[in-house]
């Protein structure tokens, strides 16, 4: 693994890069003494990383889902990598597959798909697809700072209401609230519901843990905005982290139901993989007094060990501290009235396959 540098990177959550675990080589980056990085002639420390975008050419742009535990049969990503830097996300390890780190490499080196909307028509065109709602943001955040330039979502979502095709968002991302012109029509068809996700109230500790992300108190404005136009709209209180920011479960709910939340979900922190090295270098940075207590909730949670990849436990843990907060998020949405329609189910008879999209061209002759 390579060394960690002496302090966190400003407004990057993750400290270093793991090694690639699928490379049979290392490398370690060292001072020979000649020149200095640029923007370090004065002796500064390294600069830090800068965000690069790159091109992928996806051939299929639906992804299929059985885990049992998980609640969609297909999600779309139009991003791999995600800028908003949370030194918590589960999706890190996924930039291995790209011969890159999961480290600072998965926030700064990113990835687009703009040919994802036309990948989607015809995906949605094939005569054997069967309709069931696509979620948005499975793996990383839809609704990421580039989407602001690159606008792979909304084209997602402008093929999707053309076809009345439902959907689900899960998003920190503010620019959720340019779309709700497309997003509040098919809401009004029970065509669409929308998750914000917020871990923590303390801004001071959101800082650290999502350093790009908009700030808890922005985020439960999106939820009002969302609620305002229409959209159903809950909070998913992910992740739940000992000792960082259980406490707030209970406030944050009260102050998403406050903002026109119905619904609210939770997961327990989740450590998979070259993510479980960069929690525990991130507590040393940030709680060093605390790193080891919640390290041992953790484990306590996990069987043991700082992950259970396990169908059934990966997403709520197991033992009294996660049956704590299993309770105690029960109690609260039962005072708060949230998640009090368990039948409602997004509409799947008034999809149409797009028009034209036949991959010969010949349905535009009977239009």
């Amino acid at each position: 693994m390579a060394a960690a540098p002496p302090h966190a990177h400003k407004g990057r959550g993750a400290t270093f890069n793991p090694a690639n675990r699928f490379r049979r080589d290392a490398r370690d980056t060292i001072d020979d003494g000649w020149v200095p990085p640029e923007g370090c002639e004065n002796g500064d420390d390294a600069p830090p990383p800068k965000t690069t975008v790159t091109i992928q050419n996806a051939r299929t742009i639906i992804a299929r889902n059985e885990s049992p535990d998980i609640p969609f049969s297909q999600s779309i990503n139009p991003y791999q990598g995600c800028e908003h830097g949370c030194i918590y996300c589960y999706a890190r390890p996924s930039h291995a597959y790209l011969d890159l780190s999961p480290g600072l490499d998965f926030e700064t080196r990113l990835f687009a798909k703009p040919d994802a909307a036309a990948l989607l028509r015809a995906e949605l065109a094939k005569p054997g697809y069967r309709c069931e709602p696509i979620a948005l943001g499975t793996n990383t955040d839809p609704y990421q700072p580039i989407e602001r330039e690159w606008r792979i979502t909304r084209q997602l979502i402008e093929v999707l209401a053309e076809c009345e095709h439902p959907l689900t968002i899960t998003t920190k991302g503010v620019l959720v609230e340019r779309d709700l012109d497309l997003l509040a029509p098919m809401a009004a068809k029970n065509l669409v519901r929308a998750y914000v996700s917020i871990a923590m109230l303390d801004r001071e500790l959101a800082r650290k843990l999502d350093p790009r992300a908009p700030s808890p108190q922005r985020r439960l404005e999106m939820i009002q905005a969302l609620a305002n136009a229409g959209v159903p709209v809950g909070v998913s209180v992910a992740p739940v982290i000992p000792q960082l920011t259980d406490k707030d479960l209970e406030a944050i709910l009260e102050a998403a139901a406050a903002h026109g939340a119905r619904l609210a979900t939770w997961v327990m922190l989740r450590l998979p993989r070259e993510v479980k090295d960069l929690f525990r270098d991130w507590l040393a940075q940030h709680y060093p007094l605390r790193a080891g207590h919640v390290m041992s909730l953790v484990q306590q949670i996990r069987g043991g060990r700082d992950n259970d990849p396990a169908f059934g436990s990966r997403m709520r843990g197991q033992g009294q501290f996660a049956d704590l907060i299993a309770k105690r998020f029960e109690l609260a949405c039962k005072r708060l009235g949230l998640n009090e329609d368990r039948t409602l189910r997004l509409d799947t008879t008034r999809f149409r396959p797009p028009r034209g999209a036949a991959a010969d061209g010949q349905l535009e002759l009977f239009a």
